[in-house]
């Protein structure tokens, strides 16, 4: 019986284990394999698989039951999922139901999650910036929070790594501000982008107007066509899982690609309860997992741990992770785990009319849209809010149809399109900043359906970022007259908290032990074997899309730990 379970044991021994695959988890998982460590991942959900398993990705829309729209009953059952943009009848599979995965809201968050293999990178909004140097020097600079422990030198170079493969569209735009990378060609702006960019130059030394930065290939490189991933078609389907592999997810890029060494064993249905650690080795040892189905409670052992299970679900699992070292979760001798979460605030729109440009259409698809950069308290201090906001900006043709007519000529009005004038809008995306008060922790009463305790969210808006959203109003409409738009109106939508799906922190980055979870490799700091690289290593947010900053901080932590490992310094 010894024997058989010494066996048991070797069977369920790794050399690393990835928690999560999701962006970070599919990138921590590829390099760990490449570098031929056996590895194992795990997902809480269910397997899906390239191509095979999106059943919606080729229907036309007369072949949805309710024509893309979701029943009542549905969206009532699922009030936080069906906020999102991206929950429709074609992509609601790939969405966590909010009855199956309760959470506590101390105050309003809607926590938007993806359960299966690939998480959510099957529904990403696909855009992709470097931070710059001023963003990772923002905290140090303003004394809010603690100072990053990493520069942009210590992570352009696995920018580049990851751009590389991923395939990124974009153009050289040469801002300091907002770094160029490994791009494949940009998609184009429309007549009036193009327009209001030369308005903004002429108007703002200060202020830039370019074409988005997306993870789509436009132009194929053989280490895409290796990975057996075509030119993206434009479909703008994305959320439905793209066949062609034309947008970067881990189910058609990352995983495949790691599947391919022989060095991965993916395990779905895998609800990761805890990390165990070992007081007499002084490290973590493996993972305690209940398998979603059967609730068989079992342990993975590995020298090597990566949390990647998306930022407030690793919260959650190191949280719950609790020893005679670390009473109050692994790692957490700071007592910072949990703390210091911040988001991305979308609050504001701005929009307007443009009445030039009559003889001009904007036909066709394109996967991206135009973005301004931050402006604001980028190289100091210049506002009465600290940090700043990026922008989205778009430009479409207002479409309708000739409604006046009766029987014939109504019909025929209502079969063809009129054009009116030219719709500008654009979003906001606030940086928000990490505080003590915004935090999650571990309900002391309630449990979901595996046992473990459900996550309590106490997160919200502060002054700071209501006095962003009045200077992103007031200045984006400032340009959007600058710039000869008509009836410009803004727009405060009060959406809540999580919306952005962009939360971050709560094991944040740092240089010192007493008030951060990680060092500068993304190692807890009490123990050295254990690595955070999604959102919750974040020290701060930033204005960029966070998803390729995940990639990179992966890629770099994992070629840290296996040189680790074979100085056997872990």
């Amino acid at each position: 019986m010894a024997n058989f379970n010494i066996d048991s044991k070797k069977a369920r021994t790794y050399d690393a284990i990835v928690v999560g695959s999701g962006i970070s988890g599919g990138w921590s998982a590829k390099e760990l394999t490449e570098k031929g460590m056996k590895t194992l991942l795990l997902e809480r959900g269910r397997d899906v698989q390239h191509i095979k398993d999106y059943p919606t990705t080729n229907m036309m829309p007369w072949e949805f039951e309710h024509r893309g729209r979701l029943p009542k009953e549905i969206t009532d059952a699922n009030p936080i999922a069906s906020r999102c943009y991206a929950f429709g009848e074609s992509s609601a599979h790939f969405f966590a139901k909010d009855n199956e995965h309760p959470y506590v809201q101390n105050k309003p968050f809607d926590w938007l999650r993806g359960y299966q293999v690939g998480g959510k990178s099957l529904l990403w909004a696909r855009q992709t910036q470097r931070w710059s140097k001023y963003d990772f020097e923002g905290p140090a600079r303003d004394k809010f929070a603690v100072e990053w422990p990493i520069g942009y030198d210590d992570i352009a170079p696995w920018y580049s790594h990851v751009e590389k493969f991923a395939g990124i569209t974009g153009n050289k735009d040469g801002l300091d501000s907002l770094p160029d990378g490994e791009f494949l060609p940009p998609h184009e702006l429309n007549c009036v982008e193009k327009y209001f960019k030369e308005q903004v130059s002429k108007t703002y030394k200060d202020r830039h107007f370019i074409i988005g930065r997306a993870a789509h290939i436009t132009e194929p490189k053989q280490v895409h066509l290796d990975q057996g991933r075509a030119k993206c078609q434009n479909r703008t389907l994305c959320e439905r899982g793209c066949p062609f592999g034309g947008y970067f997810s881990s189910n058609s890029s990352t995983i495949p690609w790691a599947l391919k060494t022989g060095n991965l064993t993916l395990r779905p249905h895998s609800v990761v309860h805890s990390v165990i650690y070992d007081d007499k080795k002084g490290k973590a040892s493996g993972v305690r997992v209940i398998d979603a189905n059967t609730k068989e409670v079992m342990e993975f052992y590995a020298d090597i741990i990566f949390i990647n299970a998306a930022a407030l679900n690793s919260n959650l699992i190191l949280l719950n992770s609790t020893s005679s070292r670390f009473p109050d979760g692994l790692g957490n001798d700071s007592g910072v785990l949990g703390k210091y979460v911040a988001f991305h605030n979308y609050r504001a729109t701005v929009s307007g009319e443009y009445e030039g440009f009559l003889d001009s259409n904007d036909d066709g698809r394109r996967p991206n849209g135009g973005y301004i950069p931050r402006f604001r308290n980028v190289y100091k201090q210049d506002t009465d809010f600290l940090r700043g906001y990026a922008a989205g900006f778009g430009a479409g043709r207002i479409e309708f149809n000739d409604e006046s007519g009766l029987g014939e000529s109504l019909k025929a009005g209502l079969h063809k399109t009129l054009y009116g004038n030219w719709s500008v809008g654009s979003h906001m995306m606030g940086e928000t900043i990490p505080k003590e008060s915004n935090f999650v922790a571990l309900d002391k009463t309630q449990k979901d359906a595996w046992g473990i305790p459900l996550l309590n969210i106490s997160v919200d808006y502060d002054d700071n970022d209501e006095k962003m959203i009045k200077d992103y109003m007031e200045q984006v409409s400032e340009m959007f007259v600058q710039a000869g738009f008509k009836n410009v109106k803004s727009n405060d939508n009060h959406r809540n908290p999580g919306n952005d799906i962009h939360e971050m922190g709560g094991a944040r980055m740092g240089k010192d032990p007493k008030t951060s979870v990680l060092n500068k490799w993304n190692q807890v700091h009490a123990c050295k074997n254990v690595f955070v690289t999604d959102g919750a290593c974040m020290t701060s947010t930033s204005t960029q899309n966070p998803s390729l900053t995940y990639m990179a901080l992966s890629a770099r932590a994992v070629d840290h730990a296996v040189k680790e490992m074979k100085a056997k310094n872990l």
